[in-house]
């Protein structure tokens, strides 16, 4: 999906209004003192955040599991004239790729949903491992509590306008039988007044509630766990709040190596759901 949508992407997210709106929080949860710190975008897209807080001094690095988002990520950091590390690599990889020296791991625009199983949901959790320990980790997803409470099935479209060019975009959720979700993207394209032209991708989602959440983190090693509505730092709602946004910090320590068979068989499993992802 995210290949496809690559090119439209940065379309349509409204970078100016979103970037204002987020990094005050960001930049509170991890401020500077002394040396840069040091970030890594997990799920990082076109790596806008990647490119923005890199603007502001801090040493970034990025990772998506997508080709096409890192090379428009690469392409966006080069037109702001930053340097930030950019590389393929989903849940899972990231200790493997990046070490384990982050004052913070990011992981946004409701990119952990992605992951489908209880098993892989612990292997993501544990590759978050690249952070140093006492690290941070912020993780925003749409508060599923209250999409499945309700079952909000339409987003508000979004649309964009280039001279003559113009773009919608319409997102939908199918909800399945065995409870996860069918995520649906919508673009039409046309240009000059003339016909629309459609696309349409879809990917598959597992609808993160607070308490399961909150609980995976737990067991994977994470202390001082708060949850938000929203990147403002409203308190959470799960009745109101448009997002569950969780802040953790690393308690443990590990040399980033499976430990156990558990751990080796939740590898296996991320692993498995990250071909499925590709071939989609």
């Amino acid at each position: 999906m995210y290949d496809d949508f690559s090119a439209d992407y940065d379309r349509f997210v409204d970078w100016p209004a979103r970037l204002a709106a987020e990094l005050p929080f960001i930049e509170r949860l991890v401020p500077q003192a002394g040396s840069p710190r040091y970030v890594l975008d997990a799920a990082c897209g076109t790596g806008m955040h990647a490119v923005a807080l890199a603007r502001r001094g801090y040493r970034v690095a990025g990772a998506d599991i997508s080709p096409q988002m890192i090379a428009r990520a690469q392409a966006n950091a080069a037109a702001a004239g930053v340097d930030v590390r950019f590389e393929v690599a989903g849940f899972g990889e990231l200790s493997a790729r990046f070490g384990g020296d982050f004052d913070a791991v990011l992981c946004l625009g409701n990119s952990l949903p992605h992951v489908l199983t209880p098993s892989a949901l612990r292997a993501a959790l544990a590759d978050f491992a690249c952070l140093r320990p006492g690290g941070v980790l912020l993780v925003q997803n749409l508060n599923y509590d209250r999409i499945l409470a309700r079952r909000e099935r339409w987003m508000e479209p979004q649309a964009r306008r280039e001279g003559e060019r113009e773009w919608l975009f319409l997102r939908f959720y199918d909800f399945e039988p065995e409870g996860l979700l069918t995520f649906n993207m919508v673009t039409l394209r046309r240009e000059g007044g003339g016909a629309w032209e459609q696309q349409v991708t879809t990917t598959r989602l597992r609808p993160l509630t607070q308490r399961e959440l909150t609980a995976a983190l737990t067991d994977a090693g994470f202390g001082d766990i708060t949850c938000w509505g929203n990147m403002q730092g409203t308190p959470f709602d799960q009745q109101t709040s448009p997002n569950l946004v969780i802040t953790a910090g690393r308690l443990w320590t590990t040399d980033h190596r499976p430990r156990t068979t558990q751990h080796v068989t939740d590898i296996r499993a991320l692993q498995g759901e990250r071909r499925l992802l590709d071939e989609e």
